[in-house]
């Protein structure tokens, strides 16, 4: 699709909107997204309306924040230690993204969250049009406390902010699928939405969450910003005020109409949300102990939990920096071999999750769980791909590293190369 260039320059030459982005962006890492979906280099920041301007000329479409605000966004990198970002992470926003291809029902969804936060007495909250399919809803880190269980809430970014979304959507289930129905019937609600009924039905029931998407985030997860244009639609991401999300329709996001007269994400008043977070802290800890069942051990271990010293270089390199591309192809990696290794599903879950908050965006938790899921169903261990696979070690830049100090001649895979040196140390102690 041909993207309209003079309507991009002509709206974001508004003072106005320079004036928006500027005051959304602050203390957020802003990244530039671009007429075909990419992004552009990270870290970046905009301080002044002239860098809008400038973003703009060079082929901005859109500018997407961190939820994350941090002392000095400049001074991240990729591969940094949760440690280091917990020092330089100011503070993080809440914010719901329901994904639903259905207009209607994304209004419906919006209207759900909105009245679980007042049940919890939440006050600072805000609400905008995502510029596509649906709308964010948005809690001030001002809101939060200021510690939980003597930890500072500004280090608990993304496990809090996990546990708060997924107690809303439990919190909403039930109630969520009464709307649903009372909306339309479930045939009807999976052609909205492009499924078939079965997609959307779990154990003879509806499954909202088959018809919502709303996955938690990980470190440095970006979000489209308050009076950015859509990369796709051209429709501008404005806040919108909750008793006109009903009527509100698509078009009044057009730059022809767009007024700058609504904020997102406003601190109104402090610490309103600890009711909110003290209850999803004390349901995640209860949920928790579920998951924990849910991987049970395996039946059979082959062999003793090896320790990560053993590992070989490629496998070191994978846990201790994060990706921009070949994620999936690295997840598989890593599940299968430290199941090799003899590590607990509990360890290996933990392990992965860690990992994946340094990648870049970090995987959607929904796939994650799905292929942990799978792997630790299997009756055998899966084998990793064979070191001399292009796909895997050598697209990810991990075989030439290896070949520093493993001779690939006689090691085929990299489970050997823990289970080599471990008969090497036996030998030596004896």
């Amino acid at each position: 699709m041909a993207v309209d260039f003079k309507r991009i320059w002509s709206y974001y030459s508004r003072e106005s909107v320079q004036k928006a982005l500027v005051e959304a962006g602050k203390d957020r890492e802003v990244v530039s997204v671009f007429q075909d979906g990419s992004f552009g280099k990270r870290p970046d920041i905009i301080q002044y309306p002239t860098d809008v301007v400038q973003a703009v000329s060079d082929g901005t479409v859109a500018f997407h924040g961190s939820v994350e605000r941090w002392n000095n966004p400049m001074n991240l990198s990729v591969g940094m230690y949760k440690p280091d970002m917990d020092n330089l992470r100011k503070g993080w926003d809440i914010i719901f993204d329901p994904d639903v291809k259905d207009f209607e029902i994304a209004k419906l969804v919006a209207k759900q969250i909105i009245q679980i936060l007042e049940k919890h007495n939440v006050k600072n909250y805000s609400v905008k049009f995502t510029g596509g399919k649906g709308f964010h809803i948005g809690v001030c880190f001002e809101s939060l406390p200021e510690r939980i269980n003597l930890q500072p809430v500004n280090t608990l970014y993304p496990s809090l902010f996990q546990n708060v979304v997924e107690y809303v959507k439990w919190y909403s289930r039930d109630e969520l699928k009464e709307k649903l129905l009372a909306l339309d019937d479930p045939e009807n609600l999976a052609k909205r939405v492009g499924k078939s009924l079965n997609e959307i039905i779990t154990e003879n029931e509806l499954d909202p969450f088959k018809i919502i998407s709303m996955d938690v985030f990980g470190s440095r997860h970006l979000f489209r910003l308050p009076y950015s244009l859509h990369e796709s639609t051209l429709l501008v991401s404005m806040p919108v005020k909750v008793e006109k999300i009903e009527k509100f329709k698509k078009e009044d996001a057009s730059t022809e109409k767009v007024k700058i007269d609504e904020k997102f994400l406003v601190p109104l008043v402090k610490n309103d949300g600890e009711s909110l977070i003290v209850e999803a802290s004390d349901w995640a800890s209860k949920y928790k102990i579920e998951v924990k069942t849910e991987f049970q051990q395996r039946k059979f271990v082959k062999i003793s939990e090896v320790p990560e010293t053993f590992f070989p270089p490629c496998i070191r390199q994978l846990l201790q920096v994060g990706l921009a591309d070949g994620k999936k192809r690295a997840l598989f990696i890593l599940i299968t071999f430290m199941r090799n290794m003899g590590w607990s599903d509990e360890k290996i879950q933990d392990k992965v999750v860690e990992w994946n908050e340094k990648n870049i965006p970090p995987l959607r938790s929904n796939y994650l769980r799905s292929q942990l899921r799978w792997h630790f169903r299997q009756d055998r261990n899966l084998l990793p791909p064979n070191c001399v696979n292009d796909v895997f070690y050598k697209q990810l830049g991990l075989y030439d590293m290896c070949c520093k100090e493993i001779d690939h001649a006689n090691i085929k895979n990299p489970v050997n190369v823990p289970l080599r040196r471990l008969k090497e140390r036996k030998q030596v102690v004896k």
